[in-house]
């Protein structure tokens, strides 16, 4: 090789190296699901084994670093990660450490997702009691939000958990339970990462039924004495679902539920039992993206949704498949705009004087409502931040919304009111979303939050364990 080619070469070496180097040095900016909040961050890193999660944290509690968690990053707050900080992501610490299907338990590391468990249990006839609608979240992310599902049987998965490790902010590792820790039992589970990383978890599983599925239209006035008398005292229906109409023509009028019911056949559970794949997802994309630009839309939507659920009355599913609703129609990807979540919570008899009130509220606003789903949610007396202080219905909506600083302040102050008009009716609303909600809101709707707060700081007096929930709200 001449001196003109070696010359070349170093040069071209040199100004890689140079690149590298630069990219390097360049703020690393992540963000959540909502794309609301994009945060420059110190690093990302992600955990493999136990032993470099616990050299990691005591090596920040040292230098003063701060940490947060993170699965899937479904939440819509920042509740994973915190400005200048170090992101622990989980999604590589999935293991199944022990499974019992006798005893209808299992031991996962907190990485694993609710997908992974099902392709394991299914086989034996196993399910999960409770989890999200889809399958595609962690497990260690689903218990620091404490999730709940479409199952009446089970309350949140805080009543589904056996215990779990702990790794705390001085870094050691403690076995948490009802009898072990117990005060830290009902706070990590629900406490959004505040307390440490949860390392692993047992889950008490249950079995997978076969149920036979039916829909039907309902009045929004009928509905909480539908639930209490059709439903809820009817032990053969295991999971229900609701929605109600976000289209101008029957708006937050119209209803729709749908039951599954124990089938009286289970020998037939077998042919029903492979897991199964969502395939039509072009149609319902499709659809969604039309009810995003116009009232027509959202009546073509509504009308679709409701015809495709009764087409399935009589339908036969297992309990697993009806908790792996896939959500790539939902997925949505627009420079200039965002969809958020929200979801309320509010007394089961205070449901029909709740949309009549809500209603009001949302005719005299402009937000770009695409969907609202009901579930039932029993009364949690155990969780710190518990969501329902009785037994309630939760609202989970789908908004659409832009996502200039002017269009945050539009939203912000359309959701405002509708959580006051949640919180007159005795209601709460759920966390794990965008930091809309005052600080006198949040302490209006979980009235333990000053306690849960001071627990943390207890727990964790240099404040190791921080996200911009935190940031917001726990100062």
């Amino acid at each position: 090789m001449n001196r003109s080619w070696i010359i070349l070469v170093v040069v071209y070496i040199l100004g890689f190296s140079f690149s590298v180097y630069r990219y390097t040095q360049l703020p690393l900016i992540v963000e959540d699901s909502g794309k609301l909040l994009p945060t420059s961050i110190k690093q990302i890193r992600s955990a493999t084994d136990e032993r470099s999660l616990q050299e990691w944290i005591q090596a920040a509690a040292k230098q003063g670093e701060k940490i947060s968690v993170a699965g899937m990053q479904h939440s819509q707050g920042g509740h994973t990660y915190y400005p200048g900080g170090i992101v622990i992501d989980m999604k590589s610490y999935d293991k199944i450490l022990a499974y019992h299907p006798e005893a209808k338990m299992i031991r996962v590391q907190s990485g694993i997702t609710w997908e992974k468990i099902q392709q394991h249990i299914n086989p034996d006839g196993l399910a999960i009691r409770v989890m999200q609608s889809q399958n595609i979240f962690t497990v260690g992310g689903s218990l620091s939000v404490n999730v709940h599902g479409r199952d009446i049987r089970y309350g949140s998965l805080l009543d589904s958990v056996e215990s779990f490790r702990l790794l705390q902010a001085d870094g050691s590792i403690i076995e948490v339970s009802r009898t072990q820790h117990p005060e830290l039992f009902n706070l990590v589970i629900g406490g959004y990462g505040l307390f440490g990383i949860i390392l692993d978890v047992t889950l008490k599983l249950t079995d997978d039924e076969l149920y036979q599925m039916y829909t039907h239209k309902i009045d929004y006035k009928d509905y909480a004495s539908y639930f209490k008398e059709k439903v809820r005292a009817n032990p053969a229906i295991r999971m229900h679902m609701a929605r109600i109409s976000a289209a101008p023509e029957s708006f937050l009028k119209e209803m729709y539920v749908t039951n599954y019911l124990l089938y009286e056949d289970q020998s037939l559970r077998e042919k029903y039992q492979p897991l199964k794949k969502e395939t039509i997802i072009a149609l319902p994309k499709f659809l969604l993206g039309l009810s995003r630009y116009s009232d027509w839309g959202k009546q073509i939507l509504w009308d679709t949704q409701l015809a495709y659920f009764q087409s399935k009355n009589g339908d036969l599913i297992t309990r697993n498949n009806v908790m792996r609703s896939e959500s790539q129609f939902m997925e949505y990807e627009n420079p200039n705009r965002t969809e958020i979540l929200q979801e309320y919570f509010v007394p089961v008899d205070e449901f029909a004087s709740y949309i009549d009130d809500l209603r009001k509220l949302l005719k005299r606003e402009d937000l770009n409502l695409l969907n609202i789903t009901i579930r039932y949610v029993e009364e949690d007396k155990q969780a710190v931040l518990s969501y329902a202080k009785e037994d309630m219905f939760a609202l989970v909506l789908l908004i659409n919304q832009g996502r200039s600083a002017k269009e945050v302040e539009k939203t912000q102050k359309v959701l405002r009111k509708m959580i006051d008009v949640t919180l007159d009716h005795r209601g709460s609303y759920y966390l794990p979303y965008h930091p809309y909600p005052t600080k006198e809101q949040l302490h209006r709707a979980y009235p333990r939050a000053k306690e849960f707060f001071e627990k943390k700081r207890q727990y964790d007096p240099d404040e190791v364990f921080v996200n911009l929930f935190y940031k917001e709200y726990g100062k």
